[in-house]
């Protein structure tokens, strides 16, 4: 396929706001134009936005699929993600017609550990229902089995997926005293391991069997969709807790929300949710689940960082060079 042309100055439609220095800056270098009202584009209008512009930056809650892509117009050439993510953009129909996907890998990893290890606190020691307690007037005071939750230290935390985040998320929880099992499609080299002092588990069913918190980080594609479904559920221990603040249809969230509710998991922190904004309304009713609105990235510092690497992906697009976050199809 022929190479199109590159403007010096490329039109960019912006899907959502982001940090004002972020807008600043691309308006200084790009032509481009931004979401003021904040509210997400309709697919219609994503449609007409991809007829427009030379550059799409959209966010994950962006779905970007082949018929919109199909639709898209001859002058769009990059679509550079807000985000690490890329499950919402179709990366097969993406190539097929010379269009090149970028990401942001990589700046939002401690933070996104950070509010794992935020909940792994959280739901054994029961901060979040504590919290509610005392603001509901409740508390009555101190007593001996009051509040009883589960000790951290000495627990065994069982990490899906090690990459940049879960091998963050065991470094902190070392320094709590967790031991580390891992589940990864390759087994870590022989050093990382010696650093995490985490143990590679070939078969994902035993490192649930032997988890007492089970922490989520795998990327959802198409071999993780629905991986933690009702049969791995029931291999959890009655007394394990669940954390994800990866994705959640890598989980069935049906089939969790009943393990929760019959007391065959011990609880559950969740930043993430099938159907999001919407949070179904059973999980509003369990104490034993600690639940965030997917703010795990949602930093000032993180944000920032990653307007910073959409700017340098586009800046190195338009130099004619290969973006240096492009995402290849097949990426996990």
């Amino acid at each position: 396929m022929a190479r199109k042309p590159r403007p010096a100055k490329p039109r960019v439609i912006v899907t959502r706001r982001l940090p004002p220095n972020v807008e600043a800056r691309m308006a200084e270098l790009f032509d481009a134009s931004f979401n003021v009202a904040d509210i997400a584009m309709s697919r219609d209008e994503l449609a007409a936005a991809m007829q427009q512009c030379d550059v799409l930056v959209p966010t994950i809650n962006d779905t970007i699929d082949a018929a919109l892509i199909a639709q898209a117009g001859d002058r769009l050439q990059l679509i550079a993600s807000f985000g690490s993510g890329v499950d919402h953009v179709d990366l097969a129909a993406a190539r097929g017609k010379g269009i090149i996907v970028t990401n942001t890998p990589g700046v939002l990893t401690e933070d996104t550990a950070d509010m794992t290890m935020a909940l792994i606190l959280s739901v054994p020691r029961r901060l979040a229902e504590g919290e509610k307690l005392v603001r509901a007037g409740e508390w009555r005071g101190w007593s001996p089995s009051g509040m009883l939750g589960h000790r951290i230290g000495g627990k065994r935390l069982g990490i899906i997926g090690m990459g940049r985040i879960g091998r963050a998320v065991a470094r902190r929880a070392r320094a709590f005293g967790l031991s580390i099992a891992y589940h990864n499609r390759h087994r870590l080299p022989f050093e990382v391991e010696q650093e995490l002092e985490a143990e590679w588990h070939a078969d994902l069913d035993g490192l649930l069997a032997g988890s007492d918190i089970l922490s989520i980080h795998c990327p959802l594609n198409a071999d993780s969709r629905g991986l933690i479904d009702a049969r791995r559920i029931a291999l959890l221990r009655p007394d394990a807790y669940l954390i994800n603040t990866s994705r959640a249809e890598i989980t069935d969230e049906q089939a969790l929300i009943t393990a929760l509710q019959e007391g065959r998991i011990a609880g559950a922190g969740f930043d993430v949710y099938t159907h999001e904004p919407a949070v179904d309304p059973r999980l509003l009713t369990l104490s034993n689940v600690a639940l965030l609105p997917h703010m795990g990235s949602a930093t000032f510092e993180g944000r920032d960082a990653t307007g910073a690497r959409v700017i340098a992906n586009i800046r190195t697009w338009v130099d004619g060079h290969r973006p240096p976050n492009q995402v290849l199809e097949g990426w996990v």
